[in-house]
């Protein structure tokens, strides 16, 4: 690596993200998405070529267009304006953030029933808790958007559903309540903008720290991305049909999984064209949302 990549040390290596520390800047982190791939909790080969890049122009796309919500981004419309750069190699799919007293709950809204909320639905006629109206099916729209927090577990174990008063327990009620706010009100404006793109808004995680020297709230992480959303088509979706909610993320890639293996041992390697229809997906989406 060269000087400016030296001065980064690695602290913590994910599924997916990566992250570096600097000695000299201790208030700053060096957020790099990778082309690593995961499904059920595992790690596969190969990764997704150029998927990192193409995450990391998503999110701060989506940070721009929700310029008013104080996010984590150590530039000067973020309110740090340092002279640190991102190592040349990295650039194109890392983040230079600020440090951040990370709330540990993801905050998970709901448009439409899909997922692990319509396998819950047909249970329960609920979701996290929160009843739903009868007669519902697989990709219908919420009569209005759901806030469904999800407790961030300690690495190596699983994130577990909560309700809200769960939240207020473990942050506080004023705190838990500024997290669902902002989250459903984000939610909304992402959603309206996504609809004049001609793409649905089904779902979505935000993740929020508080500002060390403010206590302010502030958007982390990744940000309304493919790994982090589910997103379909509104066109296939109006029309009906198989592919209607054919989501612009790693859909296909557990599609495949699923098909040829049983979960058992290391996953198989992903085949050529899996790989190149995924990074489609990623890439369409990209094109659709921000041309």
């Amino acid at each position: 690596m060269n000087d400016a990549a030296s001065a980064w040390t690695l602290t913590y290596s994910g599924k997916v993200r990566d992250l570096y520390v600097r000695a000299d800047e201790p208030q700053l982190v060096l957020m790099v998405a990778s082309d690593r791939v995961s499904a059920f909790d595992h790690v596969l080969e190969p990764g997704i070529p150029g998927k990192g890049a193409l995450l990391t122009q998503l999110s701060k796309w989506w940070f721009a267009q929700l310029s008013d919500m104080p996010n984590h981004l150590a530039d000067a419309a973020g309110g740090v304006n340092l002279d640190v750069e991102a190592p040349a190699e990295l650039a194109d799919r890392s983040m230079i953030v600020k440090r951040l007293e990370m709330y540990p709950v993801e905050c998970v809204v709901r448009g439409y029933l899909s997922g692990s909320g319509w396998l819950e639905y047909q249970e329960s006629q609920s979701v996290c808790g929160i009843a739903l109206p009868a007669g519902l099916s697989d990709g219908d729209r919420l009569p209005d958007p759901i806030y469904t927090p999800a407790w961030k577990a300690p690495m190596g174990e699983h994130d577990e559903n909560i309700s809200f008063e769960r939240t207020v327990e473990l942050v506080g009620a004023e705190v838990a309540t500024a997290l669902r706010d902002a989250s459903l009100d984000i939610f909304a404006r992402a959603s309206a903008i996504a609809e004049t793109r001609g793409v649905i808004l089904a779902d979505t995680k935000f993740e929020f720290g508080a500002d060390p020297e403010t206590g302010a709230l502030v958007l982390a992480d990744e940000v309304l991305t493919s790994d982090s959303s589910r997103y379909w088509d509104a066109e296939l979706y109006a029309a009906g049909g198989p592919s209607r909610l054919a989501s612009f993320d790693k859909q296909i890639v557990r599609n495949w999984l699923i098909e040829n293996w049983d979960k058992q041992g290391v996953p198989p390697e992903l085949p050529a064209e899996i790989v190149e229809q995924t990074a489609a997906r990623y890439r369409e989406l990209i094109e659709r949302l921000t041309a």
